[in-house]
């Protein structure tokens, strides 16, 4: 079903160079780039892929963005899990509708939002006001207000606890995770599994020692790298950019 634009919609804007500017309708508004400006009254009651021309002749097609899209245009405080992490964290974690998991270190919201639209019910631990208010944020501008009935976002250091138990999945973007895993160990029930997201293999290697000193079962520590292609026609090899090293996936 075709869905018009209306205010208060996140629109993406690409131009011919494929590059992505990401904004929010409002009547009278206007949307600025070195290219020109386009006012938003020309996206709103539009359909999904209206071309639009701006001010200074450049060309622009108007799409919803995906999650991918918004992940990486959305407001953050934090810096965020990347798209090509965040789907092999839910296999990883082996998230299903109606799991039960406790998300430290939610950020700007980009694993909640991934969490919750893979049916999660979501209890969040954050230590920064700022950034707990910037994920709800994220997650009800991405998701909607439903979703915010899954998702308990709670000031709370798990370094000194996890409220709540039986859990089915802890998931940590922390610097210390390591810490986390004795309350863990506590909060999840037979079967649940742990992951953590780390930038640096240290902090990865000290999470699976203590991952082992708890006795945590069939501990595994991936990288994801991302490499895309050039395809012109027979012309095809490796770009000659790709997004490599962002952090090592570690579950249990």
């Amino acid at each position: 079903m075709i869905r018009q634009f209306v205010v208060g919609d996140q629109v993406l804007l690409v131009d011919r160079k494929q590059r992505r500017y990401l904004v929010e309708l409002e009547i009278g508004a206007e949307f600025h780039s070195h290219t020109g400006v386009i006012a938003h009254d020309e996206i709103l009651g539009a359909d999904e892929g209206i071309v639009l021309r701006s001010s200074r002749g450049s060309m622009f097609t108007a799409f919803r963005p995906t999650m991918a899209d918004y992940v990486l245009k959305m407001p953050r405080g934090a810096q965020v899990i990347y798209p090509k992490d965040l789907g092999p964290l839910l296999m990883l974690a082996d998230v299903f509708p109606g799991a039960r998991i406790l998300e430290s270190g939610v950020g700007s919201g980009a694993l909640s939002m991934t969490l919750l639209r893979a049916g999660a019910v979501v209890t969040g631990h954050e230590i920064r006001d700022d950034f707990a208010a910037r994920a709800v944020a994220n997650v009800t501008t991405m998701l909607g207000d439903d979703a915010l009935g899954r998702y308990d976002v709670q000031m709370r250091n798990a370094y000194e606890g996890i409220s709540g138990s039986d859990y089915d999945r802890v998931i940590l973007d922390l610097p210390e995770p390591w810490e986390v895993v004795p309350h863990a160990a506590q909060a999840l029930h037979a079967g649940g599994i742990i992951v953590a997201y780390t930038p640096s293999i240290v902090q990865a290697t000290r999470f699976r020692a203590v991952l082992d000193d708890y006795e945590f079962r069939f501990a595994e520590t991936v990288e994801v790298l991302n490499r895309t292609w050039h395809v012109d026609g027979d012309a095809v090899r490796p770009d000659h950019r790709m997004v490599a090293h962002t952090a090592f996936l570690t579950h249990a």
